[in-house]
């Protein structure tokens, strides 16, 4: 322009409409700046006025309008039943020549976006450890009953490395909980600077965002571990992002390998969690080429405090007195123990955790079991009887081998099956009585019909009296095994046959 080329010459060159070399053009002349002043400015200011609009844009007033009202639609959105089809009829009514449904709702989510922008936090290692449980439960099938057993799944996360750790409980109680930050912490081979919990009942007793308030357990847990607590805001599911990102990562990594996994016990499901764990650190970040475990090792295993010494256990005390029996019963799981018979009629101190029973007497340890959860069960100590107790059975004539030697008059599935009632509790001598009832079947029915049940029985989980007399009174014994069905369908007046659906 200046060394006089005409539009239409710079626009072959440029290879560009005339119509754009003009609007150029214009707008340099009407910026009152020489071509040199305009060649000496930086982009930005030559930018400014290359690519200013030539036309100033006018205020819409609906948009204006709509503009002031999005706070409110978006707070109503919040409210119980409230939809944005009731806030555009709302809308519409105060502006009749307002935008159309779809508009509506469009502009409504482009302010919603800006206002849910999110922060990039970087995390220093070692310093936080978050901790949730799993909105899902995984499942194991108890042998003995064929009921399946829902686990709920505790999961922390390091969220500088993303290294992280799973297990499943019996229940999402204290106790298990504690025993889960306790596994946690030997997981990681360390404790972090502190641990940031969802708002669960088993930690936080009192949400607030600067002060929340924690159960006394869980202040004591952290004071052993030298670990602070922290507590995310209720309802606020970012102040906690990386455990929740873990639980999705949960899902796809553990979940879904083993959803068509069938395992029997607590143990074997968290046998495979564990593997499931090692494969999922071992993989690499998208995009990035280390892994959770490179990571962790890396750059934040070393800078995590030392476990202490002994680990944190919930221990309770309470008072019992033992019966006549020689048991006391602890109320909790509705579980007797036995006690050595002279102790009858005192009251003993029973101190007990997650694992074990102790019971003391004048201070002194006088028994110790291992912590059974079955209601109504008994757990016995041979040497606690009096000395009559353990001598009459025997002067009864009952003992193992007198059971074993008239179940072998029978037949040797009876004499099997007889093994495994008098193998199925710790304590032979409380399985005596199932073997009188199974003794008495053998005199009720034949030994062909006998031997037949028992050769059933073996076949399943449970060893007792119930289950030998089931078979026998429901003729299952002479039902051939491929023939029999394992629920079947019971004759009730109310079930309805074929005809009913012609």
């Amino acid at each position: 322009m200046d060394k006089g080329f005409s539009a239409r010459q710079i626009s072959g060159e440029m290879r560009l409409s005339r119509n754009t070399v003009s609007n150029y053009i214009g707008r340099f002349k009407a910026s009152s700046f020489s071509v040199e002043q305009l060649l000496k400015m930086d982009d930005a200011a030559f930018s400014a006025i290359a690519y200013a609009s030539t036309m100033q844009s006018q205020p819409e007033p609906k948009k204006e309008y709509f503009i002031s009202r999005t706070e409110y639609f978006l707070g109503e959105l919040k409210r119980t039943g409230v939809t944005r089809g009731l806030l555009w009829e709302e809308y519409k009514k105060e502006c009749s020549n307002g935008y159309s449904y779809s508009q509506f709702c469009d502009l409504l989510a482009q302010h919603r976006k800006v206002q849910e922008a999110t922060m990039h936090f970087e995390h220093n290692p070692a310093e936080v450890m978050m901790v949730d449980f799993a909105g899902d439960n995984l499942s194991y099938v108890d042998k003995a009953s064929g009921e399946v057993i829902k686990c709920p799944v505790f999961i922390a996360v390091l969220p500088y490395s993303g290294y992280s750790f799973a297990v499943a409980l019996s229940d999402s109680r204290q106790p298990n909980v504690i025993k889960a930050l306790n596994s946690c912490l030997d997981y990681f081979g360390g404790v972090p600077g502190s641990v940031k919990y969802d708002n669960m009942k088993t930690a936080v007793i009192k949400s607030c965002r600067y002060e929340p308030v924690f159960t006394d357990t869980m202040v004591q847990w952290s004071l052993h571990n030298n670990t602070g607590l922290l507590a995310a805001r209720v309802r606020k599911p970012k102040d906690k992002a990386s455990v929740e990102n873990e639980v999705k990562l949960v899902y796809q990594r553990i979940y879904a390998p083993l959803r068509d996994t069938v395992l029997f016990s607590l143990n074997e499901l968290n046998s495979h969690i564990v593997e499931q764990l090692k494969v999922h650190h071992q993989k690499c970040f998208q995009k990035k080429d280390y892994s959770r475990l490179e990571c962790f090792i890396k750059g934040e295993k070393d800078l995590l405090q030392p476990l202490p010494k002994e680990k944190f256990v919930i221990r309770h005390v309470v008072k019992a007195k033992v019966q006549k029996s020689y048991h006391i019963i602890l109320g909790e799981d509705r579980h007797y123990y036995s006690v050595p018979f002279s102790f009858i009629g005192k009251t003993v101190n029973v101190i007990y955790d997650t694992d074990t029973v102790e019971l003391y007497y004048d201070h002194k340890r006088i028994a110790l079991h291992i912590r059974s959860y079955k209601p109504n069960g008994f757990t016995t100590i041979k040497e606690h009887m009096p000395e009559s107790h353990q001598r009459y059975s025997e002067q009864q004539g009952w003992t193992p081998e007198y059971f074993l030697r008239q179940a072998l008059k029978t037949g040797s599935y009876t004499h099997s099956y007889i093994q495994k009632v008098l193998q199925s509790k710790s304590f032979t001598e409380q399985t005596y009585n199932a073997c009188l009832g199974i003794m008495r079947l053998a005199k009720s029915y034949s030994p062909e019909r006998m031997e037949a049940a028992c050769k059933r029985a073996l076949a399943g989980q449970r060893y007792n009296y119930t289950t030998l007399n089931n078979i026998l009174i429901h003729h299952l014994d002479t039902v051939p095994s491929d023939e029999l069905l394992l629920f079947p369908m019971p004759e009730h007046e109310n079930l309805r046959g074929p005809e009913a659906y012609e």
